[in-house]
């Protein structure tokens, strides 16, 4: 008897899993584990949280030779957090725990970033030894801290210059802490989702009237000044950032995201090859934390309109990633798409040309070894939302999903 077909049509002899030059380090295969936040840290003092041996097992379970993992996001300081449960980079004993994650990826020959961040405006005071919130501006989300706390009792206070200049500091800090120290790669910045950084970018957020505010030209000059900074840290090909351009999650909502994004691309290809980033990780404008995609994409349409200045007569120039890319390119920066990606639609992405590389989350969660079951055409684990942040047990969720093949490891 013939062997037998898989389920599912093989990706293994199409583009995702042709090499790919990223920086510092050459890829094998072009399927980027997303950060997700888990919230599995163990507490190492109040409100400083630790990778456990849970956290150990989960990155060294998606581990790939020659494949990329970005972490959860990590707290760059003890007041910059939101959450319980997120290890952080900022004590020895947290450097301590991710070198022992980093040391399990690379015994199987992977890759991975550290991706850094500053909630900014989306934490409480209870959340951060009772000190006052900082964003650009004092605008609060909506809704409630994870704590139950509103978030509108607790508004942000606009940061000083000399607070940003300070943040500044600590992101490179941070970044540097996390090569030299706890053995990652690189470092992804966050500049997405809603957080610190966003909420500069954002014009209906940044009310501010100083050089930091109005103009995207001053909107930007906080990110790229994080840019720089760690840059110079570490070295740009050990740096990417993360982006979301379309994003409505904690309340941003930017008046023209296709304009706004060009310009910051523009400055990101155009830093000196010092400063400039390894690779853009964005967010398509389709994934939304809260509207489906029929719905997000109708919301966009109703005030989105202008295209990207140079890509009048390109149909993906309003409302897309491909403009970014494009731009970012002529800097010779790599382009990562994430959001909504999965068998169907993964490799299309890649040979279209419009990304380098796709980064899944979900599917990365439920599947231990989701790039073999690509790779094969092998079914997927379905994944159990109610999960995604926490569990009891702990390992509920996180460290428990099989592998297709029993007994096996990725």
């Amino acid at each position: 008897m013939g062997s037998q077909s898989p389920p599912f049509p093989p990706l293994g002899d199409t583009i995702l899993f042709n090499p790919l030059s990223l920086g510092a380090i050459t890829l094998s295969h072009r399927i980027v584990q997303s950060p997700c936040t888990r919230m599995r840290g163990v507490l190492e003092s109040p409100g400083v949280w630790n990778c456990g041996d849970l956290t150990v097992e989960y990155y060294s379970q998606r581990t790939t030779k020659g494949g990329l993992q970005i972490t959860e996001a990590t707290n760059i300081s003890r007041l910059c957090g939101g959450y319980p449960g997120i290890p952080g980079v900022f004590t020895t004993g947290q450097l301590e725990g991710w070198k022992r994650v980093t040391d399990a990826v690379h015994a199987k020959g992977g890759y991975i970033f550290c991706q850094i961040w500053h909630v900014g405006r989306g934490t409480v005071p209870a959340l951060i030894e009772g000190q006052q919130t900082w964003s650009s501006s004092d605008i609060p989300i909506k809704g409630k801290a994870v704590n139950g706390d509103e978030y509108s009792e607790f508004p942000p206070r606009p940061m000083t210059v000399d607070e940003i200049a300070g943040v500044v500091k600590e992101f490179a800090e941070a970044a540097k802490a996390c090569v030299e120290k706890a053995g990652f790669d690189g470092v992804e910045i966050h500049g997405a989702n809603g957080y610190l950084l966003e909420q500069f970018l954002h014009d209906n957020i940044n009310n501010r009237t100083d050089a930091y505010g109005g103009s995207i030209e001053n909107r930007c000059r906080f990110p790229l000044q994080v840019i720089r900074a760690v840059t110079a840290a570490v070295g740009p090909e050990r740096v990417g950032i993360r982006l979301s351009p379309y994003n409505y999650y904690q309340d941003t909502r930017d008046s023209n995201p296709n304009k706004h994004w060009a310009y910051l691309c523009a400055q990101i290809a155009e830093l000196p090859k010092e400063n400039r980033v390894a690779y853009v990780h964005m967010i398509e404008p389709r994934f939304d934390e809260e509207l489906d995609e029929a719905g997000k994409m109708a919301a966009l349409a109703a005030y989105s309109k202008t295209p990207v200045s140079g890509f009048e007569a390109d149909a993906k120039s309003v409302n897309s990633l491909v403009p970014f890319r494009k731009i970012l390119k002529k800097g010779g920066v790599k382009f990562l798409a994430a959001g909504g990606f999965g068998r169907e639609n993964a490799e299309a992405k890649v040979t279209s040309g419009d990304s380098d590389a796709v980064v899944m989350g979900r599917w990365f969660i439920s599947n231990p070894d989701l790039v073999t079951r690509l790779e094969e055409g092998l079914p997927l684990n379905k994944y159990d939302r109610s999960t995604f942040y926490g569990a009891d047990p702990p390992s509920k969720g996180y460290t428990d999903y099989p592998f297709f093949r029993e007994g096996t490891s990725a």
